[in-house]
């Protein structure tokens, strides 16, 4: 049977990947070999690798790759493919599976390409000028023989970077089929867990430091949200911690400390998890930040959205999502236009190009039939046209 290692190192692309993981889990045909690594293994990040053990998903290995303390991101990234390179040496799987482009993610292709192991990439072709993510998601995509970008744009643009169309097959978003998928907790399910009073209006916050080369200081791009928020009357905050990129344990800190200031009008939670996190997303009054599901997810509920700044740069906007430098002055301006009546009227007319359907079942049909030992060369030809809906043809 083909071996398939999946590894993740967040939370964020823990939930994406989990119908697939799921899929690939029960197959009779395909073995997993799931690697958890990265955020999920810090007690400061959250942890999260307890939502991965209580979905009883078999974990093959756990390993380590950050310090307690933020550390430059190259020192990461030689320890992560210091790391991955000892473990596909000793545990060489057929494929490797990825997610994204996180820094901690393009070590690992880095060190499964340095072995030869075909890497199968999701979500590669995207466009975020804001975060360094940028050239590491386009690194992999010359790294990977496979590709399953989330919607028609990106499958196209991967096609112009010169990857053959016969090794890119346009699946949809994994956020998408979530979405459409995993069954929501009730509001007051979700007052009861969280322990906050969200039978009120409220507002779904994140948000991370913007990792470009010119990216500002995240102490002034969290303070202007802060100021922001204390300054919209009438919604609850509801905020979630900030990722492992550089400054990000600065955000975390302003936002538990706002959190812990306004506690009639704000509440911090680490990590709500994939369940709560959709659950809140689906009745939120609205979300805030610069996540990537903030433009991603959010159009298939029609839910107003701020995107603040630039770490998102360069991704499709659908009609629920305004965009607003990182100003105090316009974030509050944007805050009170996404409340507003008819913004929210707009906002239930978006249409999420991310649809594909069966996503996962769609990845996993690939990854089951593909002929790896094809070798994979720089494609100079026609573009076609992409549709996440038409089914897989092999």
């Amino acid at each position: 049977m083909r071996t398939i290692c999946v590894v993740t190192a967040t939370r964020a692309e823990y939930g994406l990947l989990r119908p697939v993981l799921q899929k690939l889990a029960t197959a009779t045909d395909l073995t997993l070999q799931l690697v958890v690594t990265g955020a999920h293994l810090c007690a400061h990040l959250g942890e999260t690798v307890r939502e991965i053990e209580a979905d009883r998903l078999p974990i093959a290995a756990r390993l380590p790759i950050f310090l307690e303390q933020e550390e430059p991101v190259a020192r990461t990234i030689a320890r992560t493919l210091v790391v991955f390179d000892g473990y596909f040496a000793a545990h060489r799987p057929d494929v490797v599976l990825l997610l994204g482009d996180r820094f901690e993610i393009f070590a690992v292709a880095t060190a499964a390409a340095a072995r030869h192991i075909p890497i199968a990439h999701i979500s590669g072709g995207d466009v975020t000028l804001g975060a360094a993510d940028e050239y590491y998601r386009h690194c992999i995509t010359k790294m990977a023989s496979l590709h399953f970008p989330s919607c028609a744009d990106s499958a196209a643009r991967l096609v112009r970077m010169g990857e053959d169309p016969a090794r890119v097959f346009c699946v949809g978003g994994l956020g998408d089929e979530n979405i459409r998928t995993l069954p929501k907790m009730r509001r007051d399910e979700l007052c009861a867990s969280t322990g906050f009073p969200l039978m009120q209006p409220f507002a779904l916050v994140t948000y991370h430091p913007e990792t470009s080369a010119d990216a500002p200081d995240p102490t002034e791009q969290v303070d202007a949200l802060c100021a922001a928020m204390e300054a919209v009357p009438g919604i609850f905050w509801l905020i979630t911690g900030s990722n492992a990129d550089a400054g990000g344990q600065i955000c975390t800190a302003k936002m538990q400390a706002f959190a812990a200031a306004h506690p009639d009008r704000a509440g911090f939670i680490q990590s709500l998890g994939l369940r709560r996190y959709l659950s809140a997303m689906q009745v939120a009054a609205l979300v805030a930040g610069n996540s990537s599901s903030g433009v991603v997810e959010t159009p298939t509920f029609g839910v107003p959205t701020v995107n603040i700044g630039q770490r998102q740069a360069g991704r499709l906007l659908c009609a629920n999502v305004l965009c607003c430098p990182a100003r105090a002055d316009a974030i509050e301006q944007t805050l009170r236009k996404a409340l507003s009546p008819a913004f929210s009227v707009k906002a239930h007319t978006a249409r999420s190009p991310y649809n594909g359907g069966d996503t996962s079942g769609k990845i996993c049909t690939v990854l089951r039939r593909f002929d790896f030992s094809t070798v994979k060369t720089f494609y100079d030809g026609h573009v076609p046209a992409f549709d996440p809906q038409r089914s897989i043809e092999l």
